[in-house]
């Protein structure tokens, strides 16, 4: 079966130890992101099989009407909002779930809590030009570290904040609160209390209907002028727009950002690169290379499992009657 994996920006996965369990198939990797169905269509108009890597490309009913010969998606990762899978049901297009792990996420979310803190970035840069000691950072002892989402990578950002003798604020659902408070952690009362009270706040929620756009601009407002926001999730959780008018206006006061509306951002001129209050990472989270093994292989087992007639872990079982 003809099998085509998209976007791979890196040219990385050929490189994947993993990727020696397609040996001998019929395999192209695109290492561009088309946006255009129609020019997406053409390229992938004889794919039988498309291998997903994360989020990076939308599957829609307007996409999926023009690959007849299309019969699996295997993701890399969990299935999320990229995929209508209704409309996979539909066309008769099995898909296929991967496996996450929360430890590159959390790894990375920390990293730009410390880098924004300390402003290690800007400090660098100013080295690069010829400059010495031309900011002043903070540590994070003593700070309170707000978390929503108390999941896993929620869950380790706690421990390590901990360890770093920070104190810990979570917001979310009553579960969760209750179970950081299990944890030894502290719970917020109220949002207001969260986003006034956190000098870090971190977010970890997943996208869905009920959480896009849910911290919005009042929200962003009751933050310090000293404070950070950290967003390592989705840029569609912060309401369109306010995020960048709530660091112009100086609450909060500084950013630490891995993902964006519209992505891959070429340019330079994007107006977060140009803040100097403003860490960013190219979506990064979970591009590391231990991620990609764990997630190439999984999503490949599932590739060579349908190929074999023993399709796993389908998430519409349904496309496949």
């Amino acid at each position: 079966m003809r099998i085509t994996i998209l976007d791979d920006y890196q040219n990385a996965v050929a490189k994947l130890e993993s990727f020696k369990m397609l040996k001998g198939l019929d395999v192209t990797i695109l290492n561009h992101t088309e946006k255009d169905n129609s020019k997406l269509a053409e390229l992938l108009q004889d794919s039988e099989i498309i291998v997903l890597i994360r989020e990076r490309t939308e599957i829609s009913d307007d996409l999926l009407s023009r690959l007849p010969k299309l019969k699996l998606i295997s993701q890399t990762g969990k299935k999320s909002n990229h995929l209508d899978i209704a409309a996979c049901t539909k066309y008769k297009v099995a898909v296929a779930e991967g496996i996450g792990s929360p430890v590159a996420p959390s790894e990375l979310a920390w990293a730009l809590i410390m880098n924004t803190a300390r402003q290690i970035p800007q400090a660098i840069q100013g080295m690069k030009e010829g400059k010495w000691q031309t900011n002043i950072g903070s540590t994070i002892r003593g700070k309170i570290i707000g978390i929503w989402g108390y999941g896993k990578i929620g869950q380790q950002i706690a421990k390590y904040a901990n360890v770093f003798g920070a104190t810990v604020l979570v917001w979310g659902s009553e579960n969760s609160r209750n179970q950081a408070v299990f944890d030894g952690f502290q719970k917020a009362n109220s949002k207001a209390e969260f986003f006034s009270q956190s000098d870090i706040i971190t977010l970890h929620l997943r996208l869905n209907e009920r959480t896009f756009g849910i911290v919005k601009e009042a929200d962003l407002s009751l933050m310090k002028p000293t404070a950070a926001l950290i967003n390592t999730a989705r840029a569609e959780l912060i309401e369109k727009g306010a995020l960048l008018k709530s660091l112009k206006n100086g609450k909060p006061g500084f950013a630490g950002i891995d993902v964006y509306e519209e992505e891959p951002i070429y340019d330079v001129d994007f107006e977060l690169l140009k803040m100097p209050n403003v860490v960013c990472t190219p979506h990064i989270g979970y591009v590391e290379k231990n991620s990609y093994e764990l997630y190439f292989e999984k999503a490949f087992e599932n590739v060579i499992n349908y190929i074999n007639s023993n399709p796993t872990n389908i998430a519409n079982p349904e496309a496949l009657l």
